[in-house]
C-alpha cells in the first residue's frame, strides 16, 4: 500500500469568504434584504465586488474548513477545489497552503472567475450574504491527484458537490482509488435541501459500500430516512452499515455502526458568538482522530472539543492552534 503522507483528503467548493462592513445605506442602494443570502450570477459577483471597498479575504468552503482544522490540529490534510487563474484564486491557494493544507488542484483559466460568498456586516452586527459558485463547479475527474488520493487515510467530500455531474464523477474515481488502495471513503450530507435532492443517491453509496463514513447533523440524518424520528433514522442508518459521526447540538455527538454506538456530551462554552463551522471542525477532529487510530470514543471527543471552540468566536477557521487545546485536554497529537 502506498505510504500514508496525508491524514484526510478533503474534497469540496472552493469559496472565498469575502468580508466588508458596509452602513445599512449601502444595503438599501442595493436592494439587498438584510441577513438574507442569496445566489448571484458572474456579472452581479464581480458588479457587488468591485463596489465592496475595503475588504478581508478567507479561504472557506465546507471541506476547505474541516482541512484547515485537520492542520490546526497538527495533521497533515489535504485538500482538492477549483480556483480561478484570478486574484482571489490566488489569495485562496496563498491561504490553504500558508494554513498547513496541502492544495494543488490545477486552475481554471478561463470562463468562471474563482467562487465567492460576498458577506456585508452592517453596524449592528448582521450578516447579508451574497454566494457566487463560479469556478468551483468545474471540479472535474482530471483534477483528481491519484497519487494524492492513494497516500490519504480517509477522502472525505462535501455533499454539496453532489450537484454538478463533473464533480460527482470526481468523487466516484476518487473513491474508487482509494478503495484500490485500502483507505476511507466519507461523506457529509452538508445539509438538509441537499439531502433532499440526492437522497436516493446517498442513499446507494452507503447500501453499495462506495462510502464507508458519514457525517451528518440530526435535521440531515432524518432527511436521509424521511423520518421525524431520530431513533428511527439512525436505526436505518445503522442497518447500512457505514460508520456514523452525528452531531447533535447543545446534545453533543454520537458515532455508531452495527456493533458499536457511543455518545460524547458537548463541551462547555461559555459564550457562543457563531455557530459557523461548528459541523465543519467536528468532521476535523474526529477525521484526525480515525486516522491516528482513536478508539470511535475519543475520535468523537475531539470533533466535539473542536466544534466548541470554532463557535466561541466568529467565523469558521480557528483562532488559536488546536493542537495546543487537544493536548490541554489530554489527546495526544
Amino acid at each position: 500500500m502506498t505510504e500514508t503522507r496525508f491524514d484526510a483528503l478533503c474534497i469540496g467548493n472552493a469559496i472565498c469568504d469575502v468580508f466588508a462592513h458596509v452602513e445599512e445605506d449601502f444595503l438599501l442602494q442595493e436592494n439587498l434584504i438584510k441577513g438574507s443570502m442569496r445566489l448571484i450570477d458572474t456579472e452581479e459577483a464581480v458588479r457587488l465586488f468591485n463596489k465592496m471597498g475595503q475588504t478581508v479575504r478567507v479561504s472557506g468552503g465546507s471541506a476547505g474548513n474541516t482541512a484547515a482544522g485537520i492542520a490546526s490540529l497538527g495533521g497533515r490534510p489535504a485538500y482538492f477545489g477549483k480556483v480561478a487563474e484570478d486574484e482571489l484564486g490566488d489569495s485562496y491557494s496563498h491561504d490553504m497552503n500558508g494554513t498547513g493544507v496541502y492544495f494543488n488542484t490545477p486552475r481554471l483559466r478561463e470562463w468562471k472567475p474563482t467562487a465567492r460568498s460576498m458577506i456585508l456586516i452592517t453596524p449592528d452586527g448582521e450578516r447579508t450574504m451574497n454566494t457566487y459558485l463560479g469556478a468551483c463547479t468545474e471540479f472535474s475527474p482530471s483534477d483528481v491527484d491519484e497519487d494524492v488520493v492513494a497516500a490519504a487515510a480517509v477522502t472525505y467530500m462535501e455533499g454539496y458537490l453532489w450537484d454538478p455531474e463533473e464533480a460527482k464523477k470526481a468523487f466516484l474515481k476518487a473513491a474508487e482509488v482509494a478503495h484500490l488502495n485500502n483507505r476511507k471513503v466519507a461523506l457529509t450530507l452538508s445539509d438538509s435541501f441537499c439531502v433532499d435532492r440526492y437522497r436516493d443517491e446517498f442513499q446507494s453509496l452507503l447500501a453499495d459500500g462506495v462510502v464507508d463514513l458519514l457525517f451528518a447533523n440530526e435535521h440531515e440524518l432524518k432527511a436521509l430516512y424521511q423520518t421525524g424520528d431520530l431513533d428511527t433514522a439512525i436505526s436505518a442508518a445503522k442497518e447500512n452499515g457505514a460508520l456514523t459521526a452525528l452531531t447533535l447540538g447543545s446534545e453533543g455527538a454520537m458515532a455508531f455502526d452495527r456493533e458499536e454506538t457511543v455518545k460524547v456530551d458537548a463541551k462547555d462554552v461559555a459564550n457562543v458568538v457563531d455557530l459557523t463551522g461548528a459541523g465543519d471542525l467536528f468532521a476535523s477532529g474526529f477525521l484526525f482522530g480515525l486516522a491516528r487510530d482513536y478508539k470511535i470514543a475519543d475520535a468523537t471527543e475531539l470533533g466535539c472539543l473542536c466544534a466548541a471552540s470554532v463557535i466561541s468566536h466568529v467565523g469558521a477557521r480557528p483562532e488559536r492552534p488546536l493542537k495546543h487545546l487537544a493536548a490541554q485536554s489530554g489527546f495526544e497529537v
